[in-house]
């Protein structure tokens, strides 16, 4: 490790990986990585770096790049903790060997908005794009020595996972009952300091928006799933009442150019067309607001409003976008089901209303925009809850353990010992391996893999067909591997040399579990009796 100055702590040398492209325009997990660098710099050495080829910011007490296969590289060998997410060590499978310390952040479940997003097509390529989100996020729970989530209901679930996975093994357990210690809670968050209006964004700057009517805000890109043509038609029917409501969308162009225009994007704007609404009641930004921008256009409406549908990936996302207006103080229209709208309805920020109502919708829009007591009231309650959001709050979980950084307690004695116990029984068996590309690109129009809120850099589109591979056939509950077993599978995972590396491996924690037992057992032949 790196040393400070006489006198000061020492510090670490850390490594933030992204897919996401580092643009004056991000999107949620470029967003985060630049935030996590940014406050992880202020006690460390810090480089944060895009495995795209976009890479057009500067860094804040951090350096920033955008590197290739050798770039990364060097700078794994550079790093004493990497903090990686989505689906980097996937593209990047020399990373899954590293010995440093491996922080996985996984604020985004990734098979949940896979299914999310696929919803509707029967093919091959969904079931293996659906295969290959629960391989790779299974890798990073297998490995990692410290996880970061964004919520307490994504902590349930991924400590369901890690159970099944064997990570909640005596080890573990018994370094921290909680698992706090391998798993805690990092949210999105806000920026330290409250939003500036510095230049007009809407109103009397894009035409059909005037200074004296009812705005509405969508912060954030028009996805798969979320439900933007029941809020569409919700403003339909608020337009008949208050002809001064206008609706306006942030984002439809991705900011990462490899990210395509949704399907639901398309028939958003087909429905708004069709009812009349299109430069009227709606708009759009065909483009992105800079994230340095979005404060101007938060600050000159009245509502932020979002909509989902029901469902796993609903209950278990964070959407990333909607938290600022929490930071912007707006009042919040919102459907049930999320995280978010249990805040907005816990702490009066809003109101939240049924999935794929528009009445409901509207009424809760209307009455917002209607009762100014009620408006003024979310006001006062978002700006009190917003400065638990801050990124210097949230982060601090993930700060703590980067100054005292150590390899979790069941893979410091070696990095596959939770990879084995999969082999044995807990792992996927039959899914395809962190390493395997899907057999087929998703039909077109379609995004790579999404991630909560924002989508994440997923697989290569055209890497072509190839055979099944066969499956680890599962070892009975409490039956221990066979050396052929887990030969067989090391080798359909990196071949010979795997095998090799492996066996050197199980070689070497075998005989430190015999050293560890020898001197607990001389510790007790020595003792005195009671």
């Amino acid at each position: 490790m790196a040393e400070r100055a006489p006198g000061r702590q020492t510090m670490s040398r850390i490594l933030v990986v992204t897919a996401d492209v580092l643009r004056t325009r991000m999107a949620g997990p470029a967003m985060r990585a630049w935030h996590i660098a940014r406050h992880l710099g202020r006690e460390h050495e810090v480089r944060l770096v895009t495995t795209s080829p976009w890479c057009e910011v500067e860094g804040d007490g951090f350096g920033v790049q955008a590197v290739d296969g050798q770039g990364l590289a060097e700078a794994e060998r550079w790093a004493d903790v990497l903090v990686l997410q989505g689906y980097v060590v996937h593209h990047h499978p020399f990373l899954r060997e590293s010995a440093k310390i491996l922080v996985f952040d996984v604020y985004d479940p990734l098979h949940l908005e896979t299914l999310a997003l696929t919803r509707g097509t029967v093919s091959q390529a969904r079931d293996d794009h659906v295969a290959l989100s629960v391989a790779v996020l299974n890798f990073q729970l297998q490995r990692a020595d410290f996880l970061v989530c964004a919520s307490e209901r994504q902590r349930d679930l991924f400590i369901g996972q890690l159970c099944a996975l064997g990570r909640a093994n005596p080890r573990t357990y018994d370094a921290d009952p909680t698992l706090t210690s391998l798993i805690d809670v990092v949210p999105f968050g806000l920026s330290d300091l409250p939003p500036r209006h510095r230049r007009p964004a809407l109103r009397g700057v894009v035409p059909g928006i005037s200074e004296g009517d009812d705005l509405l805000v969508w912060a954030g890109g028009v996805y798969d799933w979320f439900d933007p043509l029941t809020l569409v038609r919700a403003v339909a029917l608020v337009a008949a009442e208050r002809p001064s409501v206008r609706l306006y969308f942030l984002g439809l162009r991705h900011p990462n150019p490899d990210v395509p225009e949704m399907r639901t994007a398309t028939a958003t704007r087909e429905l708004a067309a069709e009812l009349g609404l299109t430069g009227r009641h709606v708009f759009f930004n065909d483009d992105w607001v800079e994230y340095s921008e979005r404060e101007n256009y938060l600050l000159e409406a009245d509502l932020g409003v979002t909509a989902h549908f029901a469902g796993a990936e609903t209950r278990f996302s964070f959407r990333t976008r909607a938290l600022d207006y929490l930071w912007a103080t707006l009042p919040t229209v919102t459907t049930e089901g999320d995280t978010f709208a249990e805040l907005v309805t816990r702490q009066g920020l809003g109101l939240a209303v049924p999935p794929e109502d528009p009445e409901a919708l509207a009424g809760a829009i209307t009455k917002l925009l209607g009762d100014p007591d009620l408006a003024r009231s979310c006001r006062e309650s978002s700006a009190a809850v917003r400065d638990r959001y801050r990124w210097s709050v949230v982060l601090e979980p993930l700060a703590e353990f980067c100054r005292h950084p150590r390899h979790a307690p069941d893979l410091a004695v070696a990095p596959t010992v939770a990879s084995e116990a999969a082999v044995s029984g807990g792992g996927t068996t039959g899914a395809a391996q962190p390493g395997a590309a899907p057999a087929e690109a998703l039909p077109s129009g379609s995004a790579e893999v999404p991630s909560a809120g924002e989508p994440e850099p997923g697989p290569a589109r055209s890497l072509g067909p190839r055979p099944a591979e066969p499956s680890v056939a599962p070892v009975p509950t409490g039956a221990r591997p066979g050396l052929v077993q887990l030969a067989t599978h090391h080798y359909r995972q990196g071949g010979l040399a795997a095998v090799a590396r492996r066996g050197t491996r199980k070689a070497l924690r075998l005989a430190l579990d015999r050293l560890e037992r020898a001197e607990h057992e001389g510790g007790e032949a020595g003792r005195p009796p009671a």
